[in-house]
């Protein structure tokens, strides 16, 4: 399946309170990504806060948002990846 980088800006933040509120809204995120086959693998987070870069396991972008739209996240942009492991040659 493709990977995806999926570039997001948030004018006010991310705020995701660390407790059982966060917890159950990123479950809720990856629940409603399921219905279009949609895999988050990972997120980074800015500093502070204006911006998130997310890992993507997706069919195609246009899944991605599908489901970006259903969970009221933004996205300005959607790369698809490759891996590039350090130690490949190792």
């Amino acid at each position: 399946m493709p990977r995806y980088l999926v570039e997001r800006t948030f004018s006010s933040g991310l705020h995701i309170p660390c407790n059982a509120d966060g917890a159950g809204a990123c479950m809720g995120v990856v629940d409603r990504n399921a219905v279009d086959g949609v895999n988050w693998v990972q997120s980074f987070v800015s500093t502070d806060k204006q911006n998130s870069f997310c890992i993507y396991d997706a069919p195609n972008p246009e899944s991605i948002r599908i489901t970006a739209e259903r969970n009221g996240l933004p996205v300005n942009r959607i790369t698809e990846v490759r891996v590039l492991d350090p130690f490949f040659y190792f």
